[in-house]
């Protein structure tokens, strides 16, 4: 079992582990000769929700290698802190904003390679970096992360959860200013509304005893998309066709989801450039957010949040 790879995009690299860190101490990657993938699918997550990422290897990496008996497919599970801890400085005076520069706050990296290494008997990903000191010194740099290596049968048994046909896909407002917004009803509700509808308006909610709050958005857009949020054009044939399917576009649909949840999945902000939110009517939410623009995205999370029960909606 051998994988060895540059990684080219540190910075979007370092923002995709810092957006699953918020979900869950230890995360699975899954590297395969086009892809790699990060899942956090404990069910003990708040509200149950769950993120499967897709990256395409030329998004991320260079010099990628990869071998293995399991069709060249290497499955581990880790620390996503100490992942995060390897991608960033331990330096808090590091202000730069480039994250492959504050690795090495004293140093400039010009490569760092990420590879499957064993170290007193324990498999690690090891993390090397190599640069050039303010001095003009070469200078390497290595951190390691303890990992354990799934076996093939284990591997083969990860699914995505399966969801009915969503009703609505809708087009989200940046995700920093939803934050914004979400994090101010935090502490009037444990419940928030998701609805939507196929002309582009958009719903959060929250409704108690005490308090009832609603904000709402228009001309949102409604993307066809197909399975796993691949963007589809119109006259693609795979692509779910709204006006066939949808006979009331005005139809509201609506998923009640834990509010802690959903703002975990916000925590996404950090590399979502295109979100799509997609409503299985009162069964859950699937939230694909695009790493790059849809045309050309280079991955994209996958969230699942299913539904909460709540006898005051």
């Amino acid at each position: 079992m051998r994988f060895r790879a540059t990684i080219e995009n540190v910075p979007t690299f370092y923002r995709l582990i810092q957006a699953v860190e918020k979900l869950q101490k230890k995360c699975i990657m899954k590297f395969t000769e086009t892809e790699m993938h990060v899942i956090c699918n404990d069910d003990a997550n708040e509200g149950g929700i769950q993120v499967w990422s897709v990256v395409k290897v030329d998004t991320m990496f260079t010099s990628y290698r990869i071998q293995s008996n399991a069709n060249n497919a290497i499955t581990l599970t880790l620390s996503a802190e100490a992942l995060l801890s390897a991608l960033r400085s331990s330096s808090s005076s590091a202000s730069s904003s480039s994250v492959a520069a504050a690795i090495l706050p004293s140093y400039d990296a010009d490569e760092v390679v990420m590879k499957l290494a064993k170290k007193n008997e324990q498999a690690v990903l090891s993390f090397e970096m190599y640069g050039m000191s303010r001095s003009g010194r070469k200078v390497r740099v290595a951190h390691d992360v303890r990992i354990d290596v799934m076996r093939p049968a284990e591997s083969d048994k990860l699914h995505e959860p399966r969801c009915p046909d969503p009703e609505v896909h809708v087009l989200l407002p940046p995700l920093l200013k939803l934050r914004t917004i979400v994090e101010r009803l935090r502490p009037l509700s444990d419940v928030l509304a998701l609805r939507a509808n196929n002309t582009g308006i958009l719903q959060l909610s929250i409704n108690t005893d005490a308090v009832k709050l609603e904000t709402q958005w228009v001309k949102c857009g409604n993307p066809s998309i197909a399975k796993h949020g691949i963007a589809q054009n119109d006259e693609d044939d795979d692509a779910e066709d709204i006006s066939l399917n949808k006979p009331d576009p005005d139809k509201m649909f609506c998923v009640l989801v834990s509010i802690r949840s959903f703002l975990k999945f916000l925590n996404s902000h950090v590399v979502s450039a295109t979100t799509i939110l997609c409503l299985c009517h009162n069964h859950c939410a699937i939230l694909y957010v695009y790493i790059g623009e849809i045309a050309d995205a280079g991955g994209v999370l996958t969230y699942y949040i299913p539904t909460v029960i709540d006898g005051d909606e």
